[in-house]
């Protein structure tokens, strides 16, 4: 079984000495770092880090990586660190089931831009033009990172395109009587939620955040939101923002 190239190694305390282990062409192997009166745990902690990186670049430099693993063990565990809980379930189950599920057994220095073109092509056929968009995009992420990584030379995806034929979707925009109307029908509870996202411009999970302490006389002060329940930050930097409430509004909350 191959070992994750991003193995940490461990240590353990054992007669006094500090005991360094690692996986290394698929057997355990262990090294004595130093006596425990000598060393802290995190000195010992330091040099079977050293050990491991080691091992890793030597073991890098002669494994042949497949997509399915470059994808797995080194493009998701390092973007999941920067993407956002909503971003990261999004990301992760479209690269894994459109991209991995097609390319996952290729090599991934054997991979073309025609073989990547021709992925899109046949997604464009079932996909709406945004995922297939969103696709092209995490293609060329991935080979970016390979590139970075030294694994690939050049990549493949830097000029393949979304084709046109994928299903864009028809808009459509409420009128000033659609909207009248939407809010007449409604509760005051549930208007209000509509005329903070109709007039104001908050997402769903940005209003159910709001609390006493976040309006102003003027202003709602947009800096947390709910996700699947769970209490986070907004969506984008760009997002937290002072969204202006207008007078009738304000009158209304």
């Amino acid at each position: 079984m191959r070992k994750s190239r991003y193995q940490k190694g461990s240590v353990k305390k054992q007669r006094g000495r500090w005991i360094g282990m690692w996986w290394q062409g698929g057997s355990r192997k262990s090294r004595v770092l130093g006596l425990v009166k000598d060393l802290s745990k995190s000195e010992a902690r330091q040099r079977v880090d050293r050990i491991v990186a080691e091992v890793n670049k030597q073991q890098d430099a002669v494994r042949v990586w497949s997509f399915r693993e470059f994808v797995e063990e080194v493009y998701i565990p390092f973007y999941c660190r920067k993407w956002k809980a909503s971003t990261k379930i999004t990301n992760c189950n479209r690269v894994k089931v459109h991209l991995v599920n097609e390319l996952g057994e290729r090599d991934l220095s054997g991979i073309n831009r025609d073989d990547l073109q021709k992925v899109l092509d046949r997604k464009a056929g079932n996909l709406s033009f945004s995922v297939v968009d969103h696709l092209r995009w995490d293609v060329k992420q991935i080979f970016d990172m390979a590139i970075a990584e030294g694994l690939v030379a050049r990549n493949p995806a830097a000029l393949v395109w979304t084709p046109r034929d994928a299903a864009k979707p028809v808009r459509r925009a409420m009128n000033v009587q659609d909207v009248q109307k939407c809010f007449d029908v409604l509760g005051q509870r549930e208007r209000l939620i509509a005329k903070l996202a109709v007039i104001v411009g908050m997402r769903p999970g940005e209003i159910f955040a709001l609390t006493w302490g976040t309006l102003t006389a003027t202003y709602a002060d947009v800096r947390q939101r709910i996700y699947r329940g769970v209490l986070d930050t907004p969506k984008t930097n760009q997002s937290v923002r002072k969204a202006a409430l207008p007078e009738g509004l304000l009158r209304e909350i």
